[in-house]
């Protein structure tokens, strides 16, 4: 019986994943010049942590989560998102007794038991950072810039930014009995989840995919929002509009985790279907303390690379250095063949991506591979140019050629 993968799962292979590694680079990059350093949890945590951390009345704490008994009789869950085990990680490890400002990012798979969609997965990839122990909302504004230059730069178009403020605990108490009035009335139209939700977070209903044509004229959390929530959103906007970053106001957006207070957002695209969020995060001034830290406040985000990976595809982008490899060395004879082993390492060692034949294939065959791997250039060593001391490099992209000496061939092409 031949093995296949597992319902919502895939294999990356070779030609897929060089986009992932260019997102992931430009990740870190992005990372390294905000100053978030990268942190790495387990990829299972005990069930609680979640049930605590993402709210027991979520989709995926309800639905999603793939949760088992291990040998000693405690039920751990692979992580449905990230967010909770930094903050465990960072509670356990006593960060918050650094001076600063701790800025951190992972990447990492999750795990969600939910209907496959596209660039939906049960095993799914996210990229995150948390920012803990501020309340400014300069904070906000920075890692909602973060998360919109790994799109740009990433090379997507189109990208939009969506904000809203779920303000306090206390507030949404005052908005949950007016937007209460509005819903019940409407019970009997809405989905089923929806209908339950109302007993339980009426505010996720606003969240609904399928409901949102019996919305119309909802009451707005905004109208509910007190002084401090204002003020907190308007020096957000603020400094958005200070950098640049391009956004609207979406009053509807309250994401789709329950640890969220004041800043919500959500990056927007289309061309991955219905469903056109592709990342989004907020402000969680409670979670830490829920988590059973002090009371230390945060904000972050997790951006899907699965969707990123489609969009960038979908759009047909160009990534940067797309050549698989610098040089492929052709080897015409034996004793050029084994010149080719040692001059194929001390390319590689120079810090040059360099590639050979292993089949005892013709010259033919060997450039019909060069050109396979994109290589923007060939080295072909025979006999002859061996006993002269010299190699032919071949410009792939213009046919130029020209010998240079075989012991300088490293140096030369660090030079190009």
């Amino acid at each position: 019986m031949a093995f296949q993968k597992s319902p919502g799962t895939q294999d990356i292979l070779p030609g897929v994943v060089e986009r992932w590694q260019y997102a992931e680079q430009k990740a870190r990059d992005i990372c390294r010049r905000f100053n978030f350093r990268e942190i790495r949890t387990p990829i299972f945590e005990a069930t609680e942590l979640f049930q605590r951390g993402v709210g027991e009345t979520t989709d995926i704490v309800e639905k999603e989560m793939y949760t088992f008994t291990d040998r000693g009789n405690r039920s751990v869950t692979l992580r449905p998102e990230g967010t909770a085990g930094v903050v465990r990680s960072y509670v356990e490890n006593k960060l918050y007794g650094e001076p600063d400002v701790s800025k951190l990012y992972y990447i990492g798979p999750m795990f969600r038991y939910e209907r496959q969609q596209a660039g939906r997965y049960r095993q799914f990839h996210q990229f995150g950072i948390e920012a803990l122990g501020s309340v400014d909302p300069a904070i906000d504004a920075e890692v909602i810039a973060l998360g919109y230059t790994f799109y740009t730069e990433v090379g997507l178009k189109g990208v939009r930014v969506e904000i809203n403020s779920v303000g306090t605990p206390e507030v949404r108490a005052v908005f949950r009995e007016k937007l209460l009035a509005f819903l019940i009335p409407k019970r009997e139209l809405l989905c089923k989840d929806c209908q339950s939700r109302m007993e339980r977070n009426p505010l996720r209903v606003l969240d609904c995919k399928v409901d949102q044509a019996h919305f119309e004229g909802a009451p707005s959390i905004l109208d509910s929002l007190d002084e401090e929530c204002n003020a907190h959103f308007d020096k957000v906007k603020t400094y958005l509009t200070d950098m640049g970053i391009p956004f609207s106001i979406n009053p509807r957006l309250v994401r789709g985790l329950d640890y969220y207070t004041h800043t919500a957002f959500e990056y927007k695209a289309e061309g991955i279907g219905a469903i056109d969020t592709i990342g989004g995060g907020g402000r969680y001034n409670g979670l830490v303390a829920e988590i059973g830290g002090p009371d230390q406040p945060g904000v972050g985000l997790g951006l899907g690379l699965e969707r990123t990976i489609m969009l960038l595809e979908h759009q047909q982008a160009e990534l940067e250095n797309a050549h698989q490899v610098d040089v492929y060395v052709v080897a015409l004879g034996e004793a050029a063949k084994r010149e080719v082993t040692r001059l194929v390492y001390e390319l590689r060692i120079s810090g040059i991506r360099a590639e050979r034949d292993y089949l005892g294939r013709k010259m033919k065959a060997q450039m019909k591979s060069a050109d396979r791997l994109q290589a923007r250039y060939t080295a072909i060593l025979g006999d002859d140019e061996l006993t002269r001391g010299e190699i032919a490099l071949k410009d792939m992209a213009t046919g130029e050629q020209r010998f240079v000496a075989l012991a300088s061939l490293a140096s030369e092409l660090k030079t190009i």
